[in-house]
């Protein structure tokens, strides 16, 4: 986000109504990196990442977690259903869930980007709630 330019806003972020402002020791991003012990964390950072090899994040699916609450009802479920009709069944909830965000998003006129966000933080609710296992 730009800088607002104009004695009245100097050194704010996103206009008028922003409570951010500049620290007063740091006038410009040149004396911030410029800032005495930077160098050494510079150095520190470059090192450490030297020796880790950079790997990309894949969404997966499937079982991440298995420590919800609702792990050990989703198993006994899956065990008496069979694995292929628990999978089936699942992936209906989970299109219908997806249906009704949608829809959800749509009545309160939010942007596609905010309701994939939405499913997407469903998506982890259910991880962390177990029903994903």
């Amino acid at each position: 986000m730009p800088l607002c330019r104009g004695p009245a806003h100097a050194g704010q972020l996103g206009g008028p109504r922003s409570d951010f402002h500049a620290s007063p020791s740091v006038t410009s991003w040149q004396t911030f990196a410029q800032a005495p012990g930077l160098r050494e964390l510079k150095e520190q950072c470059s090192s450490i990442a030297g020796t880790c090899s950079r790997t990309r994040q894949v969404t997966r699916m499937g079982n991440k977690s298995g420590t919800g609450p609702f792990t050990p009802i989703v198993i006994v479920v899956r065990n008496a259903m069979g694995k292929k009709e628990f999978n089936q069944f699942r992936g209906k909830a989970i299109s219908l869930h997806s249906q009704v965000i949608k829809s959800f998003g749509a009545q309160i006129g939010a942007e596609q980007k905010q309701v994939q966000g939405l499913i997407r933080l469903a998506k982890k609710n259910g991880e962390k709630l177990g029903f994903l296992s």
